[in-house]
């Protein structure tokens, strides 16, 4: 018997080539894109592109510089401060999907690749409020719906 490490997804969809090309086409469409460009502070999209490429390898069997610059993902934690609509995750996927299909992987490597994204898309999504996008709109609050409920009525015993 051979002592033989199994291969990573990432290596086997090309390694950091591929996950450049595909983060580099996704920001290409997000750089346009009305509602999504806001949410990026940064005038220049390379850290955001540094970012979402590290962390795709990271997450796909690939080094771990991604961890080591920013530790733990905590996806839902620094997405919070977005305004996370399901207008902006289907623009999310449309770009993500733009950028998968230019991979041109072969089936099985897409959809799993795809599986994941369109997963991912969807946890973020964290309002269904129509606006109020990005850090111009400042913070979002830990509560963002209000809360107006009347205290409990106590029950009438004078009878």
């Amino acid at each position: 018997m051979t002592d033989q490490t199994p291969i990573t997804f990432y290596e086997e969809v090309g390694g950091h080539d591929t996950f450049v090309r595909l983060v580099d086409t996704f920001y290409r469409g997000v750089a346009d894109d009305e509602v999504l460009r806001p949410m990026y502070p940064e005038e220049d999209l390379g850290p955001a592109k540094h970012r979402l490429t590290t962390f795709l390898e990271q997450y796909w069997g690939g080094p771990t510089t991604y961890g080591q610059e920013r530790g733990h993902p905590r996806l839902r934690m620094r997405h919070a401060a977005f305004h996370v609509d399901p207008d902006a995750r289907d623009r999310w996927l449309a770009h993500m999907r733009a950028a998968v299909d230019e991979l041109e992987l072969p089936p099985l490597h897409e959809a799993t690749l795809w599986d994941y994204l369109h997963r991912a898309a969807y946890a973020m999504v964290n309002t269904f409020e129509p606006s109020g996008i990005g850090p111009t709109a400042g913070p979002r609050a830990a509560a963002s719906f209000p809360v107006t409920s009347a205290p409990p009525s106590q029950p009438d015993t004078t009878r």
